[in-house]
Order: structure tokens, then C-alpha cells, then sequence
């Protein structure tokens, strides 16, 4: 079933490479959608895909890369937006 979900992740997740690596394992998994900081620090990701590689990619934010400490990773379901692609928002912001 193709979902959307929301994902704000929370700790040292900015300045360590989360979006980018963020943004490689998403099209490794097929996923759609984008990446970028918030300006509370946090990051958000917006993701649609199959549920199975949706929570490949949730796994794997829960972790994050090597330089990243995760402290907390909320989870939404959104609307389905029929993204094209997975791409990285250079822009901070909600």
C-alpha cells in the first residue's frame, strides 16, 4: 500500500550529514518526497513510498548516520502528494 508519512527527527541531527544520507537511502529504497532542517534544530522528512521500505527508511532515521545521536523520532501520516522524486531542501523552515 503506498503511504505517505512525516517524520521530525530530534537531536544531533543537523551539521552531521543527516540530510544528505537521508537523502541516498531514500532512493536506495525507492522513496519519495524530501529532506530538510528545521529551524528548532530538527529535521523533517516527508516520505511516500511502500510501507515496507517507509519503514526501512523509519529504522534507519532512528539511527541516523555515524555522527548523528538520535533522541527522538515522531511519526505521522500524511497526505499523499505524489512526489516525483527525493530531494534535498536546502531551505530551513516549516
Amino acid at each position: 500500500m503506498h503511504k505517505n508519512i512525516i517524520l521530525k527527527i530530534y537531536g544531533r541531527v543537523q551539521g552531521v550529514g543527516f540530510r544528505y544520507s537521508t537523502m541516498m537511502k531514500a532512493r536506495e529504497l525507492g522513496i519519495k518526497g524530501f529532506v530538510k532542517n528545521n529551524y528548532d534544530g530538527s529535521v523533517y522528512i516527508e516520505a511516500e513510498g511502500e510501507e515496507k521500505p517507509l519503514n526501512y527508511l523509519i529504522d534507519w532515521c532512528k539511527k541516523g548516520p555515524g555522527l548523528a545521536k538520535i533522541d527522538d523520532v515522531f511519526i505521522n501520516e500524511g497526505e499523499l502528494m505524489n512526489y516525483k522524486n527525493f530531494k534535498l531542501n536546502r531551505q530551513n523552515g516549516c
